[in-house]
């Protein structure tokens, strides 16, 4: 599924992130931490895919404690998230289609 190799830059890890979040074999695992701030920020799993479908990477990414892997953000406005805008911190796999969610944050906070 991936086209190149990690890291990418911005705007790779962009289109890299959705292409993943929008194949069919998708397979997304949440750490606890996602899921904890999930709850505390009224949010709900359909957002975090829409942010994947949806969302931007602005940043460089930061190596994972995996060697190989990087965390990446995607940040987007979400149906559930009012007006404001959502971080998903995300470690996307070299091979196949998975994304682990890291963690769920506002933007502005």
């Amino acid at each position: 599924m991936l086209t190149s190799t990690q890291p990418w830059n911005p705007g790779q890890a962009t289109t890299e992130i959705r292409a993943i979040a929008r194949s069919n074999k998708l397979d997304l695992s949440y750490k606890l931490h996602a899921r904890e701030r999930l709850a505390e920020r009224n949010l709900i799993a359909s957002d975090v895919l829409y942010a994947l479908k949806n969302g931007f990477v602005f940043q460089a990414p930061i190596p994972a404690t995996r060697p190989g892997h990087y965390r990446y953000r995607m940040e987007c406005r979400t149906p559930n998230s009012g007006s404001r805008s959502i971080g998903v911190v995300v470690i996307p796999s070299k091979a196949g289609c998975l994304i682990k969610i890291v963690s769920v944050m506002w933007i502005d906070e």
